[in-house]
């Protein structure tokens, strides 16, 4: 899943149902995304290769504008030598994954794997993965961005590259802001506190006459958005999904006070909120701010022009923090073809190539001498913020306040951690308790946790 999601949120269902419903979704996608992983010993017998030959790609049939740069990408690499032939097959991306996990069990998987950043984790916990380390030059994992390495990296080793990231922030109407007498943080670096951000929303409100002026991005759909989107929520209060030091439970960290109380504030703002689920209140005037993702930079930049204004998500008390990562590459352990297909993939790490899938998703770049040349991200330039949010990754460990742009929880356990905190939130701004909520999330994170004894390696 993207950090968008797929499919729009349904209101008033009785909390009680969606829990059962859930539950039971979350723990089949476990027990699907765990099957076989303790009856294997060792990653799958693969070989390196001697580079050359044919090369099976699959690929997430996502935007229009990825596939077909994708494809020319493909076309242009096999006519520019003849030691590798790519075969690319695109699947849709509702279902990705779905099929991806079937193909691992039926042991019929790709040379080369594109797969949304969370689920790596998942993925070499199956030994479906090979190791990047002897395949790719040091200079090309010296070039990625540290928000980039930090999603790919996994026991210490690098199992994924990516072309793009991901960014998000708040989107504000600068000729609304600037009426209502609102100030606003405006270097990379500042930012609001959530008292403050309340503050400013309210006062354009009164100025506008119109009470529900912010967007919370509800127009992004459920799934995946909501654990992307709103645990900035959570690490800005201290907090995690998940407590990083092994891994092993969610208890007191997820469902922390600070965290409890994050969301009540975020509660008090629904009175605010355009419910907006078309997506269409910041670009026709009715929210004067967005908490949103890079992807709608172009729509909202087309709208507004020079009274577009990108800002950082408001500091809950332990700094502003963002979301990130997004699809990358890996290179699966049944291959026989592993040299061949690791030049395929650096030949889509080269700064053209890079700056071509970013220009056609309006993604940051996943490399820094990318990043530099950017139109939209560079220095001075439109989405700097986001840069420099990316700039300052917080890396595998708990999120402090020094840093701001958090890879989702490095574990196994992935899929039913953002299954269970989806749940959450849902409960949450559907007005029920966020410690209720939250504390039945922990408990369906933990018990997976221990049904699948910590996830250890076989």
């Amino acid at each position: 899943m993207s950090p968008t999601g797929e499919t729009r949120r349904t209101p008033n269902r009785t909390p009680r149902t969606r829990r059962r419903t859930t539950t039971a979704v979350a723990a089949a996608a476990a027990l699907a995304l765990t099957a076989g992983a303790c009856s294997s010993s060792g990653s799958e017998a693969g070989s390196a290769g001697d580079g050359t030959g044919k090369v099976t790609v699959w690929f997430h049939s996502g935007q229009g504008s990825e596939r077909e740069t994708l494809q020319r990408q493909v076309k242009e690499f096999n006519a520019s030598q003849k030691d590798v032939k790519v075969e690319l097959t695109l699947l849709p991306e509702g279902s990705y994954n779905d099929q991806v996990q079937a193909a691992s069990a039926a042991g019929d998987l790709p040379d080369l794997l594109d797969f949304d950043g969370p689920f790596l984790y998942n993925y070499v916990y199956k030994q479906k993965l090979t190791p990047l380390d002897d395949l790719v030059p040091d200079d090309v994992e010296k070039n990625l961005t540290e928000a980039s390495k930090a999603q790919g990296t996994y026991d210490g080793k690098l199992y994924s590259l990516a072309t793009f990231d991901s960014g998000m922030g708040i989107y504000g109407n600068k000729k609304m802001l600037d009426a209502a007498g609102v100030d606003y943080p405006e270097k990379p670096g500042d930012s609001w506190t959530a008292d403050e951000f309340a503050a400013a929303v309210k006062k354009v409100a009164a100025e506008t006459g119109r009470e529900k002026v912010l967007d919370l991005g509800l127009g992004n759909g459920k799934g995946e958005w909501f654990t992307y989107g709103y645990s900035p929520v959570i690490w800005s209060a201290g907090g995690d999904l998940i407590d990083r030091k092994d891994y092993a439970s969610a208890d007191g960290t997820l469902n922390s006070p600070k965290v409890v109380d994050a969301f009540r504030t975020v509660q008090d703002w629904k009175k605010n909120i355009d419910p907006d689920t078309d997506a269409s209140g910041f670009v026709e005037g009715r929210t004067a701010l967005s908490w949103n993702g890079h992807w709608q930079y172009p729509t909202f930049s087309e709208a507004l022009g020079d009274d577009l204004v990108v800002l950082p998500l408001p500091d809950f008390g332990n700094g502003t923090k963002t979301g990130q990562g997004s699809w990358n590459w890996g290179i699966t352990s049944s291959s026989d073809n592993q040299k061949a297909a690791a030049k395929f993939l650096l030949y889509l790490m080269q700064d053209e190539q890079v700056l071509a899938m970013s220009e056609a998703n309006g993604a940051p770049p996943a490399t820094s001498s990318a990043m530099e040349k950017s139109k939209l991200y560079g220095p001075g330039k439109p989405l700097e913020r986001f840069a420099a949010q990316l700039d300052a990754s917080c890396g595998t460990g708990q999120p402090t306040p020094d840093c701001i742009a958090v890879p989702r929880p490095l574990t196994p356990a992935y899929p039913v951690i953002t299954s269970a905190f989806q749940q959450a939130w849902e409960d949450i701004y559907d007005g029920g308790d966020p410690k209720a909520a939250l504390d039945d999330a922990v408990e369906e994170i933990d018990q997976d946790i221990e049904d699948n004894h910590g996830y250890e390696q076989p």
